[in-house]
């Protein structure tokens, strides 16, 4: 999948020292989620119903 054109924005829950940070980027018919600290290293790529479940999911931790 091609991302060159991707605009990508960090987590809401990210930090900005260094610590855990997810980046997304919304794209036609996908969300994809990388680690920011290695932003060419391998992405997760979901459906938007799928993750707007995962959000959902993980607030009710």
């Amino acid at each position: 999948m091609d991302l060159t054109q991707a605009v990508w924005r960090k987590a809401n829950r990210s930090t900005s020292n260094g610590g855990n940070c997810v980046e997304v980027a919304s794209i036609p018919e996908t969300v994809a989620i990388r680690d920011s600290k290695n932003p060419n290293g391998p992405k997760l790529f979901l459906s938007h119903n799928d993750f707007r479940h995962l959000t959902q999911t993980l607030k009710n931790l």
